[in-house]
């Protein structure tokens, strides 16, 4: 119903086409910087090890299929390297490792915004089905509060959203710093490397919270407008 009107597209036809960019220059920097070896020739296992030793980090390592698949269990504290991160010793690789390595950091100083996003997501993920679910019952039955119920509940999509950014942020801000004091960055262009596809990754959530909100003021605009129709 809502993907039938115009209004949509006109809210969240930009949010698709930053989402676009943003993918498109995430897997270009990826493609680029998987192809340029650093001159450690570590691997992103290796640099895992050598990282979380000059850390402190009571953390394992493990490879895991996909691409790009990288991610820090905080429950489990392990570090899930994907294939093209795991065996290869690019920049790119240092890059992501040194960044979900920069997750288990937070992780161990109980950095908040870290803690409130793993809070938000069991909301979230009933909020995604339930929300859109009352909004479109409150307008079958003309039940304004009931619409607007579902727009506070579809709200936490959008608070995840904003609350993902610092964490991803931090964790690059805590990669950069990590790989620079630890030796494992030689030279500017390595350095060049590493801020390329850390700068990309960001953008994609720069993107998702746009999406988030545009999609939150769709319907806000929708529930809104439905009021004025019943007077």
């Amino acid at each position: 119903m809502f993907f039938l009107d115009p209004t949509y597209l006109v809210f969240m036809l930009p949010a698709f086409i930053l989402m676009m960019i943003a993918q498109g220059y995430v897997s270009g920097a990826y493609r680029k910087w998987s192809q340029v070896m650093a001159r450690s020739r570590l691997t992103g296992a290796q640099v895992a090890q050598r990282l979380i030793s000059a850390s402190g980090l009571g953390v394992d390592v493990v490879g895991v299929r996909g691409k790009l698949t990288d991610n820090y269990d905080p429950r489990k504290k392990v570090l899930n390297l994907s294939e093209g991160v795991y065996n290869s010793p690019s920049v790119a690789s240092l890059a992501i490792t040194a960044h979900e390595l920069g997750h288990a950091m937070q992780d161990r100083d109980g950095y908040f915004p870290l803690r409130l996003r793993a809070a938000l997501v069991p909301a979230v993920n009933i909020g995604s089905y339930l929300g859109w679910i009352l909004i479109f019952l409150g307008m079958i039955f003309r039940q304004t509060n009931l619409s607007w119920l579902g727009v506070l509940v579809f709200s936490g999509g959008a608070i995840f959203a904003l609350a993902t950014l610092p964490v991803e942020l931090n964790a690059s801000g805590r990669a950069k710093e990590l790989l620079t004091n630890t030796g494992m960055i030689v030279g500017e262009d390595e350095r060049k490397g590493v801020n390329n596809v850390l700068n990309a990754a960001a953008l994609t959530y720069v993107a998702a919270l746009f999406a988030a909100v545009m999609q939150l003021f769709y319907f806000i605009s929708l529930v809104g407008g439905m009021g004025g129709r019943r007077r």
